[in-house]
């Protein structure tokens, strides 16, 4: 089963090689059929503290590292027009 890459934004970097990403989704109301954005945290691990507060970056699923920490840092990711 492949592994999943998701897209999103470092809100924090205080924890020793750990980032929490902030991943935002766009869902459309079952009832209003309008678009909502929902966001997600997830905590990521960045082995050699490379990534700062408000970077985009890639991350991927990985095996669980801690309690909390099923993700890693793949790299940072480009802004999209």
């Amino acid at each position: 089963m492949p592994r999943r890459i998701l897209q999103g934004v470092v809100v924090s970097d205080k924890c020793e090689k750990t980032l929490i990403v902030k991943v935002d989704r766009r869902i459309m109301h079952p009832v209003y059929k309008k678009y909502v954005t929902k966001s997600k945290k997830y905590a990521a691990h960045d082995e050699v503290n490379a990534f700062k507060e408000g970077q985009l970056v890639r991350i991927q699923e990985c095996r669980p590292i801690s309690k909390r920490k099923r993700w890693e840092v793949l790299s940072a990711a480009e802004k999209q027009s």
